[in-house]
């Protein structure tokens, strides 16, 4: 009988390592994608009423001082107001992000025998181009962040709902900016976060590493914000407006050019400020990653 037990063993631990294999393979592949995520919410937590001091001013073309005044006067009730867009944007196209690059790098590298940079960079402006999906999160946000919109809707919802007349195309004005901005800057980001970070003292702790990762994550983020202002200037111009013409990129940054007097440090306007929020929130998301990327 003893034997006779003792033959069975072997099968049933078996069977047991077969049944959880592929439930850690499953958490193995979507774990870039969960870090993404998880890494977005941890960012828009900390930098969102700093992202609305910007909006004002690329929206308007007003002082950091003068987009504080009216926050102030708007109350600390509507400080967050718009924060569920931007939540469930940014956690949804960060996911994409991340997940996509890693698994279509690997597609590709597998079906395409071409140099690794051109295989990553391809990966990346396709990621980028599937973030645009959501751009009608982003479109609802700028609705909702521009106090001239305060008194015709107060949340996610009614907003969604007054664009619903105008019929689906209007809830992707300023595409064109969008599908630029992030397949170039995808392009930029996984392109050169790798070097960065290897010209960066070595790290010997964890600490020194998740240090090197904000660091590395907050200047690419920083660069690319400044790199990439003019066009998300464009994009909030386009996207202010409910209904009308569809104008293109073109028109509307000769009419933005125009109005500022034809100067670059109008033009910039916000941009020291964009330049301190990209730091902040690329470190925080690229070291929230990678540190979720170790322990999960």
């Amino acid at each position: 009988m003893d034997s006779e037990a003792h033959e069975k063993r072997p099968p049933i631990l078996t069977s047991s390592k077969q049944d959880i294999a592929p439930h850690i393979a499953s958490v193995s592949e979507m774990k870039h994608y969960l870090c993404g995520c998880c890494a977005a919410f941890n960012n828009i937590a900390i930098t969102f009423p700093v992202q609305k001091v910007l909006f004002r001013q690329q929206l308007y073309g007003i002082k950091t001082r003068d987009a504080v005044l009216q926050l102030r006067r708007d109350g600390f009730r509507n400080l967050y107001r718009g924060i569920l867009p931007p939540l469930m944007q940014k956690t949804t196209t960060l996911a994409l992000m991340f997940g996509l690059y890693e698994d279509l790098s690997c597609l590709l590298r597998k079906h395409i025998s071409t140099p690794e940079f051109a295989t990553r960079s391809l990966a990346a402006v396709l990621a980028g181009t599937t973030e645009a999906i959501f751009t009608p999160l982003e479109r609802v946000q700028t609705l909702l962040q521009d106090h001239k919109h305060h008194d015709k809707f107060t949340n996610t919802y009614q907003a969604f709902k007054a664009l619903k007349c105008h019929g689906i195309r209007e809830y992707y004005r300023g595409l064109v900016p969008v599908l630029f901005r992030n397949g170039f800057s995808n392009v930029l980001f996984f392109g050169l976060r790798g070097p960065i970070k290897e010209h960066l003292p070595t790290a010997t702790t964890h600490s020194a590493h998740l240090v090197n990762d904000f660091i590395c994550g907050g200047l690419l983020g920083a660069m690319l914000g400044i790199m990439f202002f003019p066009v998300n200037v464009v994009k909030t111009r386009m996207q202010s407006q409910i209904g009308g013409e569809f104008q293109s990129f073109t028109k509307v940054f000769q009419k933005i050019w125009l109005e500022r007097d034809r100067k670059l440090t109008n033009l910039f306007r916000g941009a020291h400020l964009n330049y301190h929020r990209s730091l902040i929130s690329w470190g925080i998301i690229n070291a929230t990653y990678e540190f979720l990327l170790k322990i999960i």
